[in-house]
């Protein structure tokens, strides 16, 4: 069998790749259109999922597509009563109750992203149980990166609690939800990251996060 052709990129597709990832940014509710999404470019963002490296080839991804509004409901509902409790974990950020965290009920389209859990011992999990969960989460920046390149705005909710969102979407109790993901096109992609911008945290510095040993 001949060996196959290495694919090798180019200085002008390194840049553009550079490009998206310095333009990726988290889509709140507030910044998206009513505009439907092609179902093409749907099937697109979750191609890219699958060819995200997973530990021991587990594949171990789950996505359920959401479009029904009462369904959609029920999810902001849940949300809602998890915000309301956040909000004492940040009483002395006032500008917390001010921010505008996610775009369920905004976009034509909510993905829930799952990791199903195996039943066997896999490749390269049996020191670190999480590595399948990491798996899951490199799917879904893969699925950011596309969304991006595809000009379509992506947000991640994480304020929902998995349990009532596995009952809501009738996703059996070996699912474990990794990420709700809004997704729908926005009415701008902000230069600077919203949070940034609001000062809420500095921007780390290389210089400060890395050890050379």
């Amino acid at each position: 069998k001949p060996m196959e052709k290495t694919m090798k990129f180019n200085k002008k597709e390194q840049n553009i790749l550079a490009n998206i990832i310095h333009h990726r940014r988290d889509i709140r509710g507030n910044n998206f259109e009513s505009k439907k999404i092609k179902k093409k470019y749907i099937n697109q963002i979750l191609h890219s999922a699958l060819k995200a490296p997973s530990v021991g080839f587990s594949q171990p991804w789950k996505f359920v597509i959401i479009k029904d509004d009462k369904i959609k409901d029920k999810i902001y509902n849940n949300f809602t009563k998890e915000y309301e409790k956040s909000k004492e974990h940040f009483k002395n950020r006032p500008i917390y109750e001010s921010l505008k965290l996610e775009g369920i009920k905004e976009t034509p389209i909510n993905i829930a992203v799952y990791y199903k859990k195996s039943n066997t011992k896999i490749l390269g999990q049996t020191s670190q149980k999480k590595m399948g969960e990491y798996s899951v989460v490199c799917a879904i920046q893969n699925m950011w990166l596309t969304a991006r390149s595809l000009n379509i705005g992506l947000g991640w909710v994480s304020i929902l609690k998995p349990k009532k969102i596995n009952k809501i979407l009738n996703v059996p109790k070996d699912y474990v939800l990794v990420g709700y993901l809004c997704v729908g096109y926005p009415k701008k992609f902000f230069t600077i990251p919203e949070l940034e911008t609001l000062k809420w945290n500095d921007k780390v510095k290389l210089n400060n996060i890395v050890t050379w040993i």
